[in-house]
């Protein structure tokens, strides 16, 4: 049975990180967001608490924590700083990679390095800026070449670009079987021929780093190509419904506090004698954003735990290998619009103020906007989604993030 009571060290762990929060980050969100990075003190203090190896399992260094613990630390980062959830040092999304398409052999080579240093940064290498015009599939392109495969072309909205020392990089295998026919390779960034360019200037999000990698004859070893086990496809959708948890979970949090800024000024902002929320058109514009939040949340816990009772649940065979791809997919899907109503509704009820970065209203309006095209998209979530509930072919093309659809962050 689902319990929406969380558990002493679930609690204990929620309120560390949302002491530090309250304590250390929000004050001091404007000056992140100057620096477009953390400060060293900032992300030395989110270090010493674990957050950065919370997707790691305990067996290779990392936290360890369920999923149903992750997503209650993760809505108060996102609560705090969105942007600076995703600057923390860690494997970040390539952890997630390895989890589902490593076998255990690398799993426990590639993140020995992240367990001894917990300052060093991974990232994935997904998106492409466009799509490619000879044939369905990446652009980049990965050929063999003896016991070695070497890559080349051009990936775009890499978190972590430039920052990385590790990255996990999709590449065509086999062009003739476009969206089928992709793979995944671990690079270092040190590798010959591996370049990152300029950062983005982005919307939002601005403690995170996005930018592109160029690929010029990259070799990598057979080794170091992730298989996804018996299906690839199905591997890499479960990557994607892992960060789009994390993403959902951090959506939560920057819709509570853009709803929890919009109260508070509803309560002290006058009009004709009374605060403004005591007016029937700004109760219930904030009742309906109050009650998308917990909703939200509820879809995010829901989801948490069916990837945490998985294998528990398979044995009397309910719901399936995609079951959790769904739940994930519709965490993230209503998480990131719900994001986007209270950012937007949180402007809209301070007025003119709104507009002004002065006031936090906006940044949280701007966040919840790069949000929803992160790992995976909204609209790809909402795509995936719906054909799972309907029973639809899983089009690799139609529910992966292609260029096709729309480029991510990631």
């Amino acid at each position: 049975m689902i319990t929406f009571e969380p558990t002493e060290e679930q609690r204990m762990m929620r309120d560390t990180v949302a002491d530090f929060v309250k304590s250390k980050l929000r004050p001091r969100v404007r000056e992140v967001e100057a620096a477009r990075a953390l400060p060293d003190d900032l992300r030395e203090g989110l270090v010493e608490l674990g957050l950065g190896g919370l997707a790691t399992p305990e067996a290779h260094g990392g936290a360890g924590v369920s999923a149903r613990t992750a997503v209650l630390v993760e809505e108060e980062l996102g609560f705090g700083d969105a942007g600076a959830a995703y600057a923390i040092p860690g494997p970040g999304h390539l952890a997630h990679a390895l989890v589902e398409l490593a076998d255990e052999a690398q799993r426990a080579r590639f993140f020995t390095p992240f367990a001894s240093d917990a300052t060093r940064v991974g990232a994935l290498a997904w998106s492409e800026a466009r799509p490619c015009r000879e044939r369905p599939g990446f652009s980049t392109v990965a050929r063999r070449d003896g016991d070695a495969w070497v890559l080349s072309g051009k990936k775009s909205y890499v978190l972590g670009a430039g920052r990385a020392s590790t990255y996990v990089v999709f590449a065509q295998v086999d062009e003739a079987a476009g969206w089928d026919g992709i793979g995944a390779f671990v690079v270092d960034a040190g590798a010959a021929g591996l370049r990152a360019g300029a950062r983005y200037d982005t919307v939002g999000l601005d403690a995170a780093a996005f930018g592109e990698l160029t690929l010029d004859d990259v070799r990598v070893a057979d080794a170091d190509r992730l298989l996804g086990g018996e299906s690839f496809r199905l591997a890499t959708l479960r990557m994607f419904a892992r960060q789009s948890l994390v993403a959902a979970a951090r959506a939560v949090g920057v819709g509570r506090a853009a709803f929890e800024l919009a109260r508070a000024f509803a309560d002290e902002r006058k009009a004709f004698g009374k605060p403004i929320g005591h007016f029937q058109s700004i109760a219930f514009l904030l009742a309906d954003r109050l009650m998308d939040v917990d909703g939200a949340r509820g879809l995010v816990w829901r989801a948490a735990w069916t990837l945490d009772t998985e294998a528990e649940r398979a044995t009397k065979k309910a719901g399936g290998p995609l079951e959790v791809v769904a739940r994930c997919a519709e965490a993230f899907a209503e998480a990131s619009e719900v994001a986007l109503r209270c950012g937007e509704d949180g402007i809209q009820i301070h007025g003119g103020a709104g507009y002004v970065r002065d006031v936090l209203a906006e940044k949280f309006f701007r966040d919840a906007r790069q949000l929803a095209l992160l790992a995976p998209s909204a609209t790809t979530s909402d795509q995936l989604f719906a054909a799972l509930a309907l029973g639809a072919p899983l089009d690799a093309s139609t529910v992966l993030p292609t260029p096709e659809i729309q480029p991510i962050f990631t």
